[in-house]
């Protein structure tokens, strides 16, 4: 059994294994995360399907295994209309309700012709498509009255959650400065219900968006995506990918401290700072990039004060 006490939800994102050591490596992660518990857990999913079925995998392992919520990312990269309907069906056969709809990066030497196969283009085509694969699925919940035989109460179907990216600081390929929140306003209007932001590195940064985002007419929850960064090779490795400006506090302590201890504290001290400043802003929770490492995750938690008391136990 677990004992946490926080006020503030939180959640978490993994991914599948691509090894059975490193299996057995994440289930013992699963189990200490959901020890804590989130209020998700998200897996995601691979370019093209690449690791479509470990994702499966680790979504039913959560389900079956734990009492937090598994959701599912789907991505419009390598997929069809009709390869990401059956997907979705998959899912939900597994008993997964809870989605993010990314549009999804490229894999490296692939271009746009090739990715996007001309019927499945944008996260907000993706929201849509969720919506109706689940409405078709499922399109009303009837239940047996007692003591009427044939009868039934005939009740609407439970909608799906489906979660978004945003971005802070604009999407890399974004052509004018708020074409990042007018996508955002048109997955809103698709049927999403939640928004999960790319990370970040200073609180205006996410502060500033929500406020911007609001003004435009975004009224779904906006929650923070924070990523630990515990070392420079991460941090480089973090920049280059999403192109967000160098964060000169941290890269400087990260490359003056010798140790990986060190880095790993000054890591942990930045994030938890970050996380409390965007709680104390105003955020609905916190969002954490846990690189399938449960240690450091949680560690922001406790120094954030949003998880003040911990046990971990399985299942």
């Amino acid at each position: 059994m677990s004992c946490t006490t926080s006020s503030v939800p939180f959640s978490f994102e993994l991914y599948p294994p691509r090894t059975e050591q490193s299996r057995e490596a994440l289930e013992t992660t699963i189990q200490a995360l959901a020890a804590a518990g989130p209020r998700f857990i998200s897996v995601t999913y691979g370019a093209g399907g690449s690791v479509g079925g470990r994702s499966l995998e680790v979504l039913k392992y959560i389900r079956q295994h734990t009492a937090v919520e598994p959701l599912a990312h789907l991505t419009c990269v390598g997929n069809t209309y009709s390869g990401a309907a059956t997907l979705i069906r998959e899912f939900l056969d597994a008993d997964i309700r809870s989605f993010l709809a990314l549009r999804g990066d490229l894999p490296a030497g692939m271009t746009e012709a090739d990715a996007f196969e001309g019927d499945l283009e944008s996260a907000a085509q993706l929201v849509q498509l969720i919506d109706r694969v689940q409405a078709e699925r499922a399109p009303y919940v009837e239940t047996d009255l007692p003591g009427l035989p044939g009868a039934a109460r005939v009740d609407p179907r439970q909608r799906v959650d489906i979660a978004v990216a945003a971005f802070p600081n604009g999407h890399p390929r974004s052509r004018f400065p708020r074409e990042h929140i007018d996508a955002l306003l048109a997955k809103q209007a698709a049927g999403a219900t939640l928004a999960i932001t790319q990370l970040f590195f200073h609180p205006e940064d996410y502060l500033g968006f929500v406020s911007r985002a609001r003004d435009a007419g975004v009224t779904i929850p906006i929650l923070p995506g924070i990523m630990p960064i515990t070392s420079p090779q991460r941090l480089r490795r973090v920049l280059e990918l999403t192109g967000e400006d160098i964060p000169g506090e941290l890269t400087v302590g990260l490359e003056i401290e010798p140790t990986p201890e060190g880095q790993r504290e000054l890591g942990v001290a930045y994030a938890a700072k970050l996380a409390r400043a965007v709680v104390d802003g105003g955020a609905p929770g916190v969002h954490l990039y846990a690189f399938n490492n449960h240690d450091t995750v949680l560690a922001v938690l406790r120094e954030a004060g949003i998880l003040t008391s911990h046990k971990e136990t399985a299942r």
